[in-house]
């Protein structure tokens, strides 16, 4: 078995980022490769030419601004074994409200519906995700790749990550979230699900206020 774990990133990768990865549990041959550079598509498509190339069975995808459990690799493999494609752990935006980078409902030409209700220490399908922390079957690569010619080249108003998860679901896969695999956002602060979740509390809160008094507001903090 063998795992390509791959980081697009900037010139420098955050602290808390490195600790993460220095402390990761592999599973069989595991390599990690960075590829540097500001236009992250590129990143993750040369990335995926190196994980075929080495005949990888696994790409795990980590952006250089999270923070992982130690055995996120073993979790997720052991997933991918169970006969699933694609999975991913649950992290969080950096901006409030700190939703979580899942979507419920993902179409082309339809409004994206955010899974903010999502059930937490389950495993569940979603219709997109973020590649913060991903695995990916090679053989779902290959698959994409001869159907459209491409991975992560954005679709018009989607990033990269949301464009490949559109591409592979239109092929018939499911994208799936285990979200007892809890992760870290770096930002300011660093946003887990106990970040959410106080300030999802106190969005409730202040909305049901507004409700009293029939104002409104529409500012989503970012």
């Amino acid at each position: 078995m063998r795992t390509l774990i791959a980081i697009p990133c900037m010139d420098q990768v955050a602290a808390p980022f490195a600790h993460s990865l220095a402390t990761l549990e592999k599973t069989g041959e595991c390599v990690i490769s960075m590829n540097i550079g500001s236009l992250v598509s590129d990143a993750r498509n040369q990335l995926t030419k190196q994980a075929l190339a080495n005949e990888c069975d696994y790409i795990v995808w980590l952006d250089s601004d999270m923070i992982f459990p130690p055995d996120l690799i073993p979790r997720l493999i052991a997933r991918a074994e169970e006969g699933n494609d694609i999975i991913t752990g649950i992290y969080f935006h950096r901006r409030a409200p700190f939703g979580p980078v899942l979507y419920k409902k993902l179409r082309k030409g339809e409004p994206a519906e955010k899974y903010n209700d999502y059930p937490e220490d389950s495993f569940f399908e979603v219709e997109g995700a973020g590649f913060g922390a991903c695995l990916v079957k090679t053989s779902v690569m290959e698959d994409v790749a001869l159907n459209y010619g491409t991975w992560f080249s954005p679709l018009e108003g989607y990033g990269e990550d949301v464009s490949f998860c559109m591409r592979a679901r239109e092929l018939g896969y499911k994208i799936m979230c285990d979200s007892s695999i809890k992760c870290g956002h770096v930002g300011q602060v660093t946003v887990d699900e106990n970040v959410y979740k106080e300030n999802f509390r106190e969005a409730l809160i202040k909305n049901a206020g507004n409700s009293e008094t029939g104002a409104s507001n529409n500012n989503d903090g970012v």
